[in-house]
């Protein structure tokens, strides 16, 4: 029992504790056990205070193993780089494969998986190749650029000094300027890389591409099936998805200090500041000058002044000296031409400045254009309209000029302003290219980050409204009528804030044009059948938020009434903002909803056939749309544009907005002699689809309104110059 046990466990303690006291040999016992353990005790401190002792001095200990992180050159000279001599029979990588793309080329497998999805960077030694005699491959060794780069991404969450680990590799061969390599001795000192295995998984940053007299537009130095990081590229030499186009880094960056100006109106409307313009575009620009006068500015190089770093720092014109580039914050608009190579640094000295350039270079893929939605920031012109510039620049509204100002300027400070941004930037294209589910978004690429204070955001800085910069699409859909479509996009392309025109063409036993329709066209989709639907997909080459459908007859409506739309739809995203008003009524001698086309005091719905929306109604569309209605759309050929009024209505609970005041239109119901709308079965079957998107829906969606949205001064008697959309059409 318990008692027994505790009696024992009494009896054994007194025991031991007279034996301890009283017996002759008990007092021996415990410290001879102390003393039998002491040795192992002792000995295994002794290991470990050696081991301390050896790590201590192997980390503080003067000795020559150096870091691959380390790229200061304060502490780590190009001088005690180890020298590699190249044989003469050293082997030559091919000239580079324009048909690598990301799944041919690159092994995304040495990435692998990663709890912050992010790819792993190594940069190789820093080496001096040299060839059988001892010149070296580059005149000039390690830039102070190339240096700041490596620097940049040694010091980034990208970078390991494990090789094993590695998913890209950046080799310490400087190549940011071809001018200053040799080009055979360069690519066989990258083929000597120990990881270089056909350049597979290799990035090569270059800004200075080709030489003369031909200027390669991507750099010349064979390179197998490495990544460029390339600062010219054009459509030829620009491997889409594989290849990333950056900058030329304007040294300016570094060594001038451009405060940021606030956006708006500047004392010179154009400037022209580039000293190597060739003949026929200075001329051009000189024309532009006499025809504009003070608007326009064009500086050169002082020939008054002695070459060196200060004369790179001026411009002139007729003798007058100018600062550069602050001279570049005085226009609203900078022109970038192209020169030799397609990249100018004067792109960077013109972002910096918060002008909006006006690129002219035909073909020009601009710094990473895969990511920036360049259209925010500048105009992009043909090199064969720099006649039409001041035209072009007049057209767009001071509103968005100021937005782009202030874009221009974010995009330098972002991605523009120094190596460290560039190369970063580089990293994290890639980046979002082998991690596409944590990729970041079009808003985190191009938006400038909203203001915060202790994590709670003032309403004064949500994006309530899309920014108008990016504009619109505008989506035709059309049959064979080719000479009023002509009409259409000739009007269409007038409008300042036309993004892209795409044209639906939905007849399948006819060719769409081929001559001066479609070359004010971005696209021309040759649908496979002829659907209504059609108009509403979702298709890939729509990018902008903002979508106009408009039919191929809609010919009355002008640029100031198609502009006017888009300002009202930013205002209002989530509806349907058009011109041509319907209504839905409840007829009571026939217990149905009846159709109503005829000039009311109401609006309900407005028509697709010249109507703005968000393209996200274009997939709710094509893949939610309730019951069988869009098939039924499809096999009756009509109520397309109801269907998408039922559809808006019921997701927002609002009704649509009509803009301006015309009621009359070529098609939309009555007037086309080989439209649709003629039939006489047309308005019956009209009613027929409100009954019958009211029962698959459920209830009935349309909201009903009693007023338009027209511009401020359309009926006052003000001067039409003094009107922002004095052409706003009649009844």
């Amino acid at each position: 029992g318990i008692n027994e046990v505790v009696g024992w466990l009494d009896r054994e303690l007194s025991g031991m504790y007279a034996s301890s006291k009283y017996s002759s040999r008990g007092p021996a016992l415990i410290p001879r056990m102390k003393t039998k353990h002491r040795i192992y005790y002792i000995t295994l401190f002794s290991v470990v205070l050696l081991g301390l002792i050896a790590t201590g001095m192997f980390q503080f200990w003067p000795h020559s193993i150096e870091s691959t992180a380390d790229w200061s050159l304060d502490k780590r000279s190009v001088h005690d780089a180890p020298l590699i001599h190249l044989p003469v029979s050293s082997p030559i990588p091919e000239r580079g494969d324009l048909s690598c793309r990301m799944h041919t080329c690159f092994d995304v497998y040495r990435c692998g998986y990663n709890p912050k999805n992010r790819i792993k960077v190594y940069i190789y030694p820093l080496q001096r190749f040299v060839d059988e005699v001892g010149v070296p491959i580059s005149s000039i060794g390690l830039s102070r650029e190339y240096n700041d780069l490596l620097g940049a991404i040694s010091d980034s969450d990208f970078y390991t000094d494990d090789v094993t680990r590695a998913c890209l590799f950046i080799p310490s061969i400087d190549v940011l300027n071809q001018n200053s390599l040799r080009i055979r001795e360069t690519a066989q000192a990258l083929a000597m890389l120990p990881r270089w295995d056909k350049g597979m998984n290799h990035l090569l940053f270059n800004m200075l591409p080709g030489g003369p007299p031909d200027y390669n537009t991507a750099l010349d130095v064979p390179r197998d099936r490495a990544l460029l990081a390339g600062g010219g590229f054009s459509t030829w030499t620009y491997r889409q998805g594989y290849d990333v186009s950056i900058p030329v880094y304007s040294p300016l960056s570094a060594d001038v200090e451009l405060p940021e100006r606030q956006p708006g109106p500047r004392r010179y409307f154009i400037l022209s500041s580039q000293t190597a313009i060739h003949r026929e575009y200075r001329a051009e620009l000189e024309r532009l000058k006499e025809e504009n006068g003070e608007a326009l500015l064009l500086l050169d190089k002082c020939s008054n002044l002695s070459h060196g770093a200060a004369s790179a720092r001026k411009r002139c014109y007729k003798g007058q000296v100018y600062d550069y580039p602050q001279i570049l914050q005085e226009s609203s608009f900078c022109v970038v031409l192209r020169g030799a190579r397609l990249g100018q640094a004067a792109l960077s000295d013109v972002l910096q400045a918060g002008c909006v350039p006006v690129i002219l270079a035909d073909s020009y893929i601009l710094p990473f254009s895969e990511v920036l939605d360049w259209k925010r920031a500048s105009v992009v012109i043909p090199e064969e309209k720099l006649s039409e510039m001041y035209t072009i620049l007049k057209s767009i509204p001071h509103r968005q000029v100021e937005e782009m100002q202030r874009q221009a300027r974010w995009f330098w400070e972002a991605y523009f302003s120094s190596m460290k941004a560039i190369g970063l930037t580089t990293l994290q294209i890639i980046n979002d290219r082998i991690y596409p589910y944590a990729a970041r978004t079009y808003e985190q690429w191009n938006n400038p980050p909203v203001v915060k204070w202790s994590s709670v955001n003032s309403p004064l800085f949500l994006p309530l409204i899309p920014p108008r910069a990016p504009g619109f699409t505008a989506v035709v859909l059309t049959y064979d009528r080719v000479e009023s479509l002509f009409r259409v996009i000739t009007e269409i392309s007038k409008v300042p804030s036309l993004a892209k025109l795409l044209v639906v063409w939905n007849n399948q036993n006819k060719s769409p044009p081929e001559g001066a329709t479609c070359k004010l066209c971005n696209k021309v989709v040759r649908t496979k059948e002829n659907k209504l639907s059609n108009r509403f997909f979702p298709y890939d080459e729509i990018e902008t938020e903002a979508v106009l459908a408009i039919d191929d007859d809609i010919i009355m409506l002008t640029s100031d009434e198609l502009q006017f739309g888009y300002e009202v739809w930013r205002e209002f995203p989530d509806r349907l903002v058009g011109y041509p008003g319907r209504l839905h009524l409840w007829d009571h001698e026939m217990g149905k909803w009846k159709y109503e086309s005829e000039w009311t005091n109401e609006v309900s719905m407005v028509l697709t056939g010249a109507a703005f929306y968000h393209k996200y109604f274009n997939y709710l569309y094509t893949y939610k749309m309730p019951g069988d209605i869009k098939n039924w759309v499809d096999a009756h050929m009509n109520c397309e544009d109801i269907a998408m009024n039922f559809l808006v209505a019921n997701i927002t609970g609002k009704a649509p907005i009509k803009v301006t005041p015309r009621k009359k239109f070529k098609c939309p119901e009555c007037t086309a002699i080989d439209g649709l709308s003629l039939d006489q079965t047309h308005m019956v079957e009209r009613s027929e689809c409100i009954n019958k998107f009211a029962s698959v829906f459920g209830t009935m969606p349309l909201k009903v309104v009693e007023h338009r949205a027209d511009p401020v001064l359309y009926k006052d008697d003000f001067p039409e110059k003094l009107k922002s959309f004095p052409n706003i059409g009649s009844l």
